[in-house]
């Protein structure tokens, strides 16, 4: 079945679209502000969506869109690293303040125990 004009049009515009949101995604991932760069991965999630909807085309083949898949390859690639780095980040800081309460909670204990009634 052979590509209608129409389709390679969504397929072109989605991919675009798909080049920005990741663009923006690689922006903020040095961000503190881990809502918008979640809500930019759905974006992106629902962008994926999109295009897995299409029918049937070709143009993931052409050279236009190797070209975005190059230059998108390197800024997925830091978005992923720079994430596990932040997950890694979170992940002590939850442990130290975890470690923190449990110390907390020990001396207020003890500080009850230890009292002459």
């Amino acid at each position: 079945m052979p590509d209608t004009e129409e389709t390679l049009k969504q397929a072109r515009i989605l991919w675009q679209k798909y080049f920005s949101l990741t663009k923006e995604l690689l922006k903020f991932s040095d961000q503190k502000d881990s809502e918008l760069f979640m809500e930019l991965v759905d974006q992106r999630g629902r962008l994926i969506e999109q295009m897995k909807a299409l029918p049937e085309n070709n143009y993931r083949d052409s050279e236009e869109c190797k070209k975005l898949i190059e230059q998108i390859i390197p800024m997925d690639k830091q978005i992923m690293y720079r994430a596990k780095a932040w997950l890694n980040k979170s992940r002590r800081q939850n442990s130290a303040v975890r470690s923190y309460d449990l110390i907390e909670s020990a001396n207020f204990r003890g500080t009850v125990f230890n009292r002459k009634y």
